[in-house]
């Protein structure tokens, strides 16, 4: 069973710093675009940065400069680093990665992550 796992999230101070990381398990893939998205609560999804398999980015424009999203393909793994954060920053973070299996390719949502940003 394939599952998607986010790590990092915690309870930082504004203006503190934080890295969140993504990682999948339960079978042999390759990770393909992945995209960062969060929630805060009673508000939607939303996506807040995107990477592709070649290591373009982009970001919404309230974490530009602010957060930076990178990849290790060697690993697998894709990261959040997030910078000067502040309390509207605070929410679940989920890491929404493409995994192709050598069959199919087909995106899958972690549990999620809680990052907490104090005033």
């Amino acid at each position: 069973q394939v599952r998607v796992l986010e790590s990092g999230g915690g309870l930082v101070q504004a203006g503190g710093s934080l890295r969140l990381s993504c990682a999948a398990s339960g079978g042999i893939f390759t990770i393909g675009d992945v995209d960062w998205y969060r929630q805060a609560s009673g508000n939607q999804r939303e996506l807040v940065a995107s990477i592709t398999r070649a290591g373009s980015t982009n970001y919404v424009d309230s974490v530009k400069v602010r957060f930076t999203i990178s990849r290790d393909n060697a690993r697998n793994t894709v990261s959040l680093q997030m910078n000067s954060l502040k309390p509207e920053d605070t929410a679940v973070y989920y890491c929404n990665p493409n995994l192709y299996n050598g069959l199919t390719l087909r995106r899958y949502w972690g549990q999620g992550t809680q990052v907490t940003v104090s005033s």
